[in-house]
């Protein structure tokens, strides 16, 4: 197996197994899954403590709206009495007035923390020190689990305005956001390995060769970025411990160099004639008129 070291910029994304005479539109197609994936993953847990701690999204109109202009306007959630938290809910406002502040209660908390926490570390980057490859059944679990938290937190479901329901039945919209620079379409993503872009309809032989036992980076960019920036040689974490040790053997010559001092040689106590001298008379002996 070919073992494919996904990077998008200096960022390792994961590891990902493959064979020399896979053609690269496959491998393309495959890497892109599962790069959008771990996106989705990355997303739907970021929601997950808001979920938590403020309870089901209020409907568009009312959101960043105060208690008194929702009253004043006479705005109603129809979703906040079919999605209860299991156990009852837990009143505490959202300040930004996004979610409508009945919160799970401590347990519920609890479940969608720990499943969270489970989820992310399943197709985490991490991953690649450990040199364990993700593939897209472990997306998939991943996705699963976060499901199936939900569910049990909330057994009616969350309404269909909720980022993360709408992020499960893949309504999601992320125009205009951050996550949308994020995300790269199958069509427009490209692979590039040392500098060269791997064109699609040809296979990863045509590349690297046919030897199975190969680990190679290949950095995914969107088409017409051009090709990546290659990495600096030293990364900053070397470049903080080169000049820690520099500074290290700098302190180290300063302390030999003042070893090497010999001033103390003038000293009375260093002079190996003075026991002579003293026997002999020699010793403060003063020159100059009384």
């Amino acid at each position: 197996m070919v073992q494919l070291h996904v990077k998008r910029g200096d960022e390792s994304q994961f590891l990902f197994n493959t064979t020399v005479d896979a053609p690269l539109e496959t491998v393309t197609q495959q890497i892109t899954a599962v790069y959008n994936g771990r996106l989705k993953v990355d997303r739907i847990c970021s929601e997950f403590p808001e979920l938590a701690d403020h309870g089901i999204t209020l409907p568009p109109n009312m959101q960043g709206l105060t208690v008194e202009q929702i009253v004043d306007l006479k705005l109603r959630d129809e979703w906040e009495d079919k999605c209860v938290p299991s156990g009852g809910p837990v009143l505490k406002a959202d300040e930004i007035g996004r979610r409508n502040g009945h919160a799970p209660n401590d347990k519920m908390k609890e479940v969608l923390k720990k499943t969270m926490e489970e989820a992310k570390a399943l197709i985490s980057a991490k991953q690649v020190r450990a040199n364990c490859c993700v593939t897209m059944e472990m997306v998939k679990e991943a996705l699963d689990q976060l499901r199936g938290a939900v569910m049990i937190v909330y057994p009616m479901g969350l309404p269909p305005h909720d980022p993360i329901r709408m992020e499960f039945e893949e309504q999601e919209d992320l125009s205009g956001t951050q996550a949308s620079l994020q995300v790269i379409t199958e069509d427009e993503c490209q692979l590039w390995w040392a500098a060269k872009e791997m064109q699609r309809g040809k296979k990863l032989q045509d590349y690297i060769g046919k030897n199975e036992k190969t680990k190679i980076v290949v950095k995914i960019q969107k088409k017409g970025q051009g090709a990546p920036a290659r990495e600096p040689l030293v990364t900053d974490e070397q470049q903080k411990q080169m000049m820690l040790n520099f500074h290290r053997r700098q302190e180290e010559l300063k302390k030999l160099e003042e070893g090497d001092d010999d001033s103390y040689m003038d000293s009375q106590w260093s002079d190996r004639q003075a026991l002579k001298k003293q026997f002999q008379g020699l010793t403060n002996i003063k020159w100059g008129p009384r």
